[in-house]
């Protein structure tokens, strides 16, 4: 499809009167709302006719206008873009293309161009065998994705800068005989209340799910929980200087400000994970073109939000860089300063909210919707059939009862409850995963450390994922894609779970290394460490050398945990992506808890056995996934179709504050908050 240049057209005059005479033309078919293709092609006959006010609608250069004309002649301005729609779907069809502005995917990638307005996302849907011999593309990534992106940097600063200083704050005694510390609680003491904290903050994301999808929306939600968010940074900051320490604040401060904090961050994190997603607006498939090689192409809309969770993941652990300059500010300064710079790192964060309010594409709360959900899965439940909620199956029944959805909203309940079922096993992965945060820190204490902090080692899980995730993004999955070889998403996360075990090997085999060496061996930070300072050393083995089950660790994250998030998205129904989000979430808390459970073994040296009984939890966790779920790739592309383009979803409206910015036409006919099923 090669891109015509065409002559603009000649000036014509705008009249009420044409105006007026296109709309009985189009009228005729008496259906100004929908625009099935039958009654399209009649009114094409008809309004064709009228070429002059065709033309000055079709070359009408910006939406300003065309709300003017909406809210001016809504009819004409609704069958009007029908005819649009078709025209240039029959214009595709036979190789033609439209002057224009075209849409870019990939690079050097184009669709069908936008003619009525930049949100048009009608181009021509694939058929079932170009799916499958076509090579699958994906689209640039929205700008309003990377300022949500940005926020999340900041909030992730904040959030790993100030827990990733926990342990040594709990665990280490305030005289610094250890090194620097505050409660002096040791190292069971210290792991039971990081851990808690994990556990909190992965469970009152459901809560910030209910209160978006239900009554306040994502951006709302976030901005309030924000301002929690800030309380509990404040009390952090204010009980750990050294005179409130002295006088005993430390652990009840400590206390009140992991719970505050938990509570502000999972009211953002169930919420800002599906906002970045909800920037980009296509979700079918549609063919486009490679001008460069004339190649066929499939724009595939699961490729990009997969990029959209990579990028987002991306810059979560350049904000996780934050514990490069922490752990020197609490070993040189102390704690209060580097929890200072948390906060004012989350105040950027949050003024970028503020500031970008009016560029975000954010889905309004839909009332019930998750009341619906539950409703609907208790149906299913009850009747033992998972088509038992359809308003259809109760028509074929005979029943008169009166439902709030329609078949569309069973079938994505559905699909949810597929993705919520490969989350079963996420919570070994967890498991896994938070140990390098609390036992991996303890395990680097041991260590020689040669001037270099242990709780700053953190740093390399965060800058393998730096490095190796733009390698996978724009190196390994388009060569894949080209050499058409699948790495459907169930296929990835087992891969994570199975990295995640080399992590826990790894851990293990340095853990005997420590109690291979002296001077303390099997118990090390003995007496017998001390230096000329008084102060003890770990065991004669290098820090660095711990480096690579903290790299194993992020590579596992690559795999597992981003498209953990991309399979919570997808799966999700439209107005529940919060929702959903935070149940993916809530395996990480309950990852926790299992932690919790494991606390009496994190003792020397029986800490090597649940450095390897993790290991072997986690590669067989995989493979069950791998036995039960890899059947679910191939209704992969079915599942994701269910969702529609943001112009024809009628629950979309463009910006956060003001609400007459609509997303496309709102058509059909709305009951209690939920579209009526069209027949």
């Amino acid at each position: 499809m090669e891109k015509a240049i065409r002559a603009p057209p000649p000036p014509v005059r705008k009249s009420q009167l044409a105006l007026t005479l296109l709309e009985r033309k189009v009228n005729k078919e008496g259906n100004p709302r929908g625009c099935p293709p039958t009654q399209t092609r009649r009114a094409l006959e008809t309004v064709f006719t009228i070429q002059t006010v065709f033309l000055q609608l079709l070359t009408w250069p910006t939406r300003s206008r065309q709300t003017q004309l909406s809210e001016w002649h809504p009819v004409v301005y609704n069958n009007t873009l029908c005819v649009l729609l078709y025209h240039e779907e029959m214009m595709h069809s036979k190789g033609q293309s439209h002057a224009g502005t075209s849409t870019p995917s990939e690079k050097g990638i184009v669709v069908a161009p936008d003619e009525l307005d930049h949100e048009d996302l009608g181009a021509e849907r694939p058929t079932e065998e170009e799916k499958k011999t076509l090579r699958h593309v994906g689209e640039p990534l929205p700008k309003a994705a990377f300022l949500v992106a940005i926020v999340e940097l900041c909030e992730r600063f904040t959030y790993y800068g100030a827990s990733g200083i926990f342990q040594n704050y709990v665990q280490r005694p305030l005289d610094g005989s250890l090194g620097r510390g505050a409660l002096g609680m040791g190292h069971q003491g210290a792991t039971g209340l990081t851990t808690f904290f994990q556990f909190w903050c992965y469970v009152t994301p459901i809560f910030g799910a209910i209160i978006a999808d239900q009554y306040l929306g994502k951006y709302n939600t976030i901005l309030i929980f924000c301002g929690v968010y800030m309380v509990g940074l404040l009390i952090l900051t204010c009980t750990s200087i050294p005179a409130a320490l002295q006088h005993g604040s430390g652990l009840g401060g400590f206390v009140v400000a992991i719970i505050v904090i938990g509570l502000g961050t999972g009211g953002i994190k169930s919420n800002v994970a599906p906002l970045i997603a909800d920037q980009y607006k296509r979700r079918q498939m549609a063919i486009g073109q490679d001008p460069k090689t004339g190649e066929r192409v499939i724009i595939d809309p699961a490729i990009t939000i997969q990029r959209i969770y990579m990028v987002f993941y991306f810059c979560i652990n350049v904000g996780s860089l934050s514990l490069l300059p922490t752990p020197y500010m609490e070993r040189d300064i102390g704690f209060w300063s580097a929890y200072l710079l948390c906060l004012c790192v989350f105040l950027v964060g949050t003024l970028t909210l503020v500031l970008g309010r009016k560029v975000y594409v954010v889905r309004p709360p839909q009332g019930s919707v998750i009341t619906d959900a539950f409703k609907v899965i208790w149906m299913m439940i009850k009747n033992r059939n998972m088509n038992a909620a359809k308003p259809s199956f109760h028509a074929a029944a005979g029943k008169t009862s009166v439902l709030h959805w329609d078949d569309h909203f069973v079938e994505e309940v559905k699909r949810s409850l597929v993705a919520c079922k490969v989350f079963c096993f996420y919570p070994i992965y967890w498991v896994v995963y938070g140990n390098f945060s609390n036992n991996f820190v303890t395990q680097a204490g041991q260590m020689m450390g040669h001037g270099i902090p242990n709780d700053l080692m953190q740093n390399f899980d965060a800058i393998s994922i730096i490095v190796f995730l733009p390698v996978l993004d724009q190196l390994v999955y388009p060569l894949l894609r080209k050499a058409r070889i699948p790495f459907p998403p169930i296929n990835r996360i087992v891969l994570g779970f199975w990295v995640g075990s080399l992590a826990m090997v790894y851990a293990a085999v340095i853990q005997a290394k420590i109690y291979q060496t002296g001077p303390c061996f099997e118990h090390p930070l003995c007496d017998a460490a001390k230096d000329a300072n008084g102060v003890i050393q770990g065991n004669n083995i290098h820090i660095a050398s711990q480096t690579g089950a903290y790299m194993l660790i992020g590579i596992s994250e690559i795999f597992a945990s981003v498209t953990g998030l991309e399979y919570a998205y997808t799966k999700a129904p439209p107005n529940m992506k919060s929702f959903v989000q935070s149940m993916f979430l809530l395996t990480n808390a309950f990852g926790s808890a299992i932690s919790e459970g494991l606390n009496p073994v994190l003792y020397d040296p029986a800490i090597e056995w649940m450095f390897v009984g993790l290991a072997v939890a986690s590669f067989i966790s995989g493979g069950l996934i791998w036995i039960l779920f890899r059947h679910l790739n191939e209704t992969e592309d079915q599942m994701n179709a269910l969702d529609k383009d943001y112009d024809e979803d009628e629950t979309l409206r463009r910006g956060s504050v003001i609400a007459d910015r609509t997303v496309g036409l709102h058509g059909g006919e709305h009951d209690g908050g939920h579209v009526a099923e069209k027949v």
